[in-house]
């Protein structure tokens, strides 16, 4: 296996919208192409169960 020790970024078209996604050592970025906020999730928190609580706090905390 290749150890994942720097960013590996790769272009998403989710429908007709068109997303960066970065997979870092840290976690996976979500953003919208040409925006720099997005969603987070760090590795720490997928692997406890935390995901979605962290994802709707992120989320509640951008509105």
């Amino acid at each position: 296996m290749t150890p994942l020790d720097k960013e590996l970024r790769r272009e998403l078209v989710i429908g007709q919208d068109t997303y960066t996604l970065t997979i870092s050592p840290d976690g996976l970025k979500l953003v919208p192409k040409g925006k720099r906020k997005g969603l987070e999730l760090a590795w720490t928190d997928l692997v406890s169960g935390n995901a979605a609580l962290a994802t709707a706090l992120q989320a509640s905390l951008e509105r």
